[in-house]
């Protein structure tokens, strides 16, 4: 299995990133300065993130065609437009190809919608429901036996 990437800042990161995606970044960049300001630009698992907190909220994701811009608790974020792909368990993250793919309106809801939950809450929320507990049996007493 190959070493995973590994950047020392964001902007080292970005700079890593094919000037096919370059742009595309910069731009969900700016989208999330100018949505919450407070995050924190970190590199995690060998992708750009941004933090609250020191828990990541979302992430970019590089791919050859296309970029990622994903949410770790994406699984629990209303996507009225139906723009967030994924099946995991968490995260959902909508693919941007060009520009135009970049609906600050829609994007910045989400991640609005991203910053309200914590990690231990989100895990909690999207945990399976455990199991009832199937009933105790109940031990009959035997009949006593006969002499």
């Amino acid at each position: 299995m190959p070493k995973m990437p590994s950047y020392a800042t964001f902007d080292r990161y970005l700079a890593a990133q094919s000037a096919r995606n370059r742009p595309l970044i910069r731009a969900l960049r700016a989208l999330v300065k100018r949505v919450a300001p407070g995050l924190v630009e970190a590199v995690k698992w060998g992708n750009g993130c941004w933090l609250q907190e020191k828990e990541p909220v979302a992430y970019v994701y590089s791919a050859p065609d296309h970029v990622h811009f994903g949410f770790l608790c994406g699984a629990l974020l209303a996507d009225p437009r139906g723009l967030l792909e994924g099946e995991g368990a968490y995260i959902r993250h909508v693919k941007v190809r060009t520009r135009k793919d970049i609906d600050a309106r829609a994007l910045g809801a989400l991640l609005r919608q991203a910053l309200r939950w914590d990690r231990a809450s989100a895990v909690a929320a999207l945990r399976p429901r455990a199991r009832r507990a199937a009933p105790a049996r109940v031990k009959h007493a035997r009949p006593a036996r006969k002499a």
